[in-house]
């Protein structure tokens, strides 16, 4: 399920004319649904009102094939279940929570938040647990404490860059969760460990070796998927630097899907990092293996 970029243009707004058409290509390539209003996609810098636009935008796109799951976010609890209720509302079919922005809380606020869009919504939900971004770490116990209280808490997009997150999750709830890997260069670990999803972030550039890549991990094609895996973490961990947004636009720009445009205060990568991640990304496309 690709975590989508949003596409600025020039004039700084959203272009929604290519989202409809990006996420349909997505689609198209095999991917199974679309998270819109996420950090990948500058959540943090859309205005309430245009990620619901964003979500409509995205729903009418594609048109029943595949679900769309947006990212929940906001400053305060009150707008995080406004953004809720109004998802439901323009045809989302499922939500992506995640803490909130700035307040890192305690462990008690947090949860409180948590709980306040679980109930806000009979949507089934993803809780987004990573720490390493939100500064909010929702452990294992507390996730299972959750799912319990919760029956439209479904899924986990454990971002925490410990593996051994999912085997917790997993030995706490059974099946009674699905485990969606939030870090691409961490996939085919996690699908080792018992994953079953994958949030992915170089797919808006690359989405039919992004799902044959999953495709192979989840049917234990082992020596498939590292020979594929080997050619794309490069490009993989660019999903992992502070500068995600604005390198993996500019793996879109290279291959002529979309371009490096971005919200301020985000700027277009520049200087030694620029040539370093046009390098990178040249040799990905020049060594890129046939799928046949």
């Amino acid at each position: 399920m690709p975590a989508i970029t949003t596409q600025i243009a020039a004039d700084g707004h959203i272009d929604h004319d290519f989202v409809a058409r990006h996420v349909a290509w997505l689609i198209d390539h095999g991917c199974s649904g679309i998270v819109p209003c996420g950090s990948l996609g500058e959540g943090a810098t859309l205005d309430p009102d245009e990620k619901v636009e964003l979500m409509r935008t995205c729903v009418e796109g594609l048109r029943d094939r595949a679900p769309v799951v947006p990212g929940i976010a906001a400053t305060s609890t009150r707008t995080a279940v406004w953004l809720c209720e109004r998802a439901k509302a323009v045809g989302c079919k499922g939500l992506m929570i995640l803490p909130p922005y700035v307040h890192k809380g305690e462990a008690h606020e947090i949860r409180a938040h948590f709980e306040a869009m679980l109930a806000a919504t009979d949507l089934p939900c993803m809780l987004y647990n990573n720490p390493i971004a939100y500064g909010a770490d929702m452990r294992p116990e507390q996730i299972a404490e959750l799912a319990e209280r919760h029956p439209n808490l479904r899924a986990v997009k454990e971002s925490s860059g410990d593996v051994r997150r999912i085997t917790a999750i997993k030995a706490l709830c059974g099946e009674r969760l699905a485990l969606f890997v939030g870090l691409d260069d961490l996939v085919v670990e996690g699908v080792a460990m018992g994953a079953n999803g994958w949030v992915a972030g170089l797919v808006n550039a690359l989405p039919a070796e992004s799902v044959r890549l999953f495709e192979f991990a989840v049917a234990g094609e082992h020596e498939k998927a590292f020979q594929l895996y080997r050619w794309f973490l490069p490009l993989l961990r660019m999903d992992t630097v502070p500068e995600f947004v604005q390198i993996i636009k500019l793996v879109q720009q290279e291959l002529g899907h979309g371009t490096e445009l971005v919200r301020a205060p985000r700027m277009p990568v520049s200087g030694r990092a620029r040539e370093t991640a046009l390098a990178t990304i040249r040799e990905a496309l020049r060594t890129r293996p046939s799928l046949r």
